[in-house]
């Protein structure tokens, strides 16, 4: 898709379930350290789980993985979709980003916002209006990267255990 310096942007295949897997665990173990009651424990192979998962994406018309690849390495990817309106969230049809991550030393290096940035388009040639996404609420980096690319704060997830 998209071939920026030093790495490329390009929409995951099956051989990339591997990859994908590792860096969705990554993000499960990452959301579990900030709050264990919230949200799913990783479990003993969260690498396999999430890259089924993510290899079953691949066959959704309404949503695209794309993964960035450095070095001949896949070191991120970016999951979205396209959502329908939804009375329950009181908003109109969308383009949602499930995921982003990039591995430590692919940081700071605009593959996330490439990432980012590759998903909009995407969503955007589909007919999505707008892109909506969510984020912990300690991912303070992520959170400025948002900031950043334009997006503003519209909703506040709180959780109270029963």
């Amino acid at each position: 898709m998209a071939d920026e310096p030093g790495f490329l942007i390009r929409r995951a295949v099956e051989q990339d379930a591997e990859a994908l897997g590792r860096l969705g665990a990554h993000l499960m173990r990452v959301h579990y350290g900030y709050d264990p009651a919230r949200f799913l424990p990783p479990g003993g192979n969260p690498e396999a789980g999430y890259g089924r998962f993510l290899q079953s994406q691949l066959r959704d018309d309404d949503t695209i993985v794309l993964v960035a690849e450095k070095g001949g390495s896949v070191v991120g990817y970016v999951c979205a979709g396209l959502e329908p309106l939804s009375w329950k969230e009181l908003r109109g049809a969308c383009g949602f980003i499930h995921d982003v991550v990039v591995d430590e030393p692919g940081r700071r290096l605009g593959i996330a916002t490439a990432l980012i940035e590759a998903a909009a388009d995407w969503l955007r040639g589909r007919g999505a209006p707008r892109v909506v996404l969510w984020t912990a609420e300690r991912n303070e980096g992520a959170q400025r990267l948002f900031d950043r690319l334009g997006f503003r704060r519209t909703m506040i997830e709180m959780t109270r255990e029963l």
